[in-house]
């Protein structure tokens, strides 16, 4: 890309050239009086900063637009070509990564490749290694890649590049030792939180500004977009609705509480209580792998669901009911326009659904209710990967 006004962003133009580009982010193609009208500037300003961001290969012109009548204007857009952005989604024995170009298509995608993450500096090393090769199979040039964004879970600090589930070292943050091997700026987040931004940016959201996302996975996290912009609290946690204390089961989460909600609304709450059932020889379609000593696992439980097995149906539904209790106490807090239940156990779709509008029904305001749209990811398992593309984007054009 070259030298563009990213080395030096201080000064007013900078910032309008900013917004001009997050403009395009989140809303699509502009013509210059649009633009004019959102910045609140001149025609001739206006087009002095586009044609700085043409020159910087940033934006194209995409030629005239249709109109009913009189000259029609040129409409401005993100380059595609300008450069690619790399989302990986790290879990303990795969990874899932995308490659969006400057306009945010999704150029590569792949998902549940082997490779196991270890909580050491050497194995974040050949994580980069692996990542590069899969790169050159995909024919993406790592010299166009702009910025990579890595997906951890648990307590993320995306400021200080430290994550404490994988901890390396006091004066060894992830962030830098993946940079140092990339050679390219590399931001770090929560799997939740850039699921969220995936599902505001290019997923179910269409112009929300207040929005929840609910990562239902083997654990329970969130992410919150308030007032259209991606919400980190004080220290960066937050999000942490798994470990809200709601339940009164005396049950302890791995975090070392009893009665987090995690406990009982989660990936790993419907692998319990299935297994449990099972165990209290409950008939199922997975009875025959569960009596030969093979290992269920939790993706063969949704699968169970969609094949209409009741059994993990009712599990299914159990986990609903309390998830949905919980999400009409955000409601009665938050008031969003959106609520985005993704993960992989959304793949259970209506059958998750239903009880969690019943509950929400039941416990939440009416008044405040109302007002809030319930919907499954739209971008899926792929939202993780896509969406830390996106957040990579964003915060390397300095717009987060």
């Amino acid at each position: 890309m070259g030298k563009t006004f990213l080395t030096n962003i201080d000064g007013k133009n900078a910032a309008l050239k900013q917004k001009i580009l997050g403009l395009c982010i989140n809303d699509g193609d502009f013509s210059l009086a649009d633009l004019s009208k959102e910045l609140g500037t001149s025609i001739p300003t206006t087009t002095k900063l586009v044609e700085e961001l043409q020159e910087d290969g940033l934006l194209v012109d995409l030629g005239k637009q249709g109109t009913n009548g009189g000259r029609r204007p040129s409409i401005f857009g993100l380059n595609p070509s300008a450069g690619y952005f790399v989302g990986i989604d790290i879990r303990r024995k795969f990874i899932s990564y995308a490659v969006i170009d400057f306009k945010g298509v999704t150029v590569a995608y792949h998902d549940h490749l082997q490779f196991s993450v270890q909580n050491s500096e050497e194995s974040f090393v050949e994580l980069c290694t692996f990542l590069k090769g899969a790169l050159e199979e995909d024919n993406i040039d790592s010299e166009k890649v702009l910025a990579y964004g890595f997906n951890l879970t648990g307590r993320v600090n995306n400021e200080t590049g430290y994550c404490f589930s994988y901890f390396i070292g006091e004066d060894k943050p992830i962030a830098s030792v993946l940079e140092k091997e990339l050679d390219r700026p590399v931001f770090i987040e929560n799997d939740s939180r850039a699921m969220t931004y995936g599902e505001y940016i290019g997923g179910v959201a269409k112009g929300e500004k207040n929005m929840l996302f609910l990562n239902v996975a083997w654990g329970l996290g969130m992410g919150m977009i308030v007032d259209g912009t991606l919400s980190y609290g004080k220290s960066g946690f937050s999000g942490e609705i798994g470990h809200f204390p709601l339940l009164e089961n005396n049950r302890v989460c791995h975090c070392g509480k009893t009665g987090c909600l995690e406990t009982g609304a989660s990936g790993s709450a419907v692998h319990r209580i299935f297994m449990e059932k099972l165990a209290e020889g409950r008939a199922s379609m997975l009875s025959e792998k569960y009596a030969s000593g093979e290992k269920v696992h939790i993706e063969d439980i949704i699968d169970a669901v969609n094949e209409e097995d009741v059994l993990a149906i009712e599990v299914i539904e159990q986990i609903g009911t309390v998830l949905g209790r919980a999400i009409a106490g955000l409601i009665n807090i938050f008031n969003p326009e959106l609520i985005v239940i993704g993960g992989n156990v959304a793949a259970a779709k209506e059958y998750l659904l239903l009880p969690v509008k019943s509950a929400i029904q039941k416990h939440s305001l009416n008044i405040i209710n109302s007002d809030t749209t319930i919907k499954l990811s739209k971008l899926g398992k792929k939202a993780g990967p896509i969406g830390s593309c996106m957040l990579s984007r964003s915060k390397f054009l300095g717009l987060l």
